[in-house]
């Protein structure tokens, strides 16, 4: 009897990925939507933040990587070794037309954002809440250079005013770490 189920099973999950009902994505393969991002998968970046203190520099590092079976793109990042850090989820919303994420923080405040993409450039807009400094918003700008480094630069509305925020270079780093205390 357990076996027959099982055969059961399997022959559905068949007929499933024939149907086109379900379909297993290629281990790298993104949705179209995402497409955009794929030179980021695998990758892992390290960037000072500008105007940050010599002796005490503030060093970011985030990964990109595929999941959700390419329906999604996660990144993690940390700051100075999990001082801070934080996890996106980025996705196609078919309603809005358009790329939105969700980023959660280890501050225990979250953001729900809005993405496109414009040549090498992807300008965001996200909503905040619960931070503690009062920021309530943040745009940014994050460009790839033409040597392949990424530049992010952001502006926070804090206190009804718009101030800058930070500012990043980021270099492929393959040995550097997302780390989370």
């Amino acid at each position: 009897m357990k076996q027959s189920g099982f055969i059961i099973l399997l022959l559905f999950a068949f007929a499933l990925m024939v149907s086109g009902s379900a379909r297993v994505a290629a281990p790298d393969e993104l949705i179209d939507q995402l497409s955009p991002l794929k030179p980021f998968i695998g990758k892992t970046w390290k960037g000072e933040l500008k105007g940050s203190a010599p002796d005490k520099p503030m060093i970011d590092v985030s990964h990109w990587e595929r999941t959700l079976n390419g329906r999604a793109v996660r990144v993690l990042h940390s700051v100075n070794n999990g001082e801070y850090g934080g996890e996106s989820i980025i996705t196609w919303d078919p309603n809005k037309k358009s790329l939105v994420y969700f980023y959660f923080t280890t501050a225990g405040f979250y953001t729900t954002g809005v993405m496109t993409i414009d040549g090498n450039k992807f300008i965001s807009h996200e909503i905040v809440t619960g931070n503690r400094q009062g920021i309530t918003e943040v745009k940014s700008i994050s460009e790839i250079l033409p040597d392949g480094r990424l530049s992010v630069g952001a502006q926070y509305s804090q206190g009804g005013k718009w101030v800058e925020g930070h500012q990043v270079i980021y270099v492929e780093a393959p040995g550097a770490e997302v780390i989370f205390k």
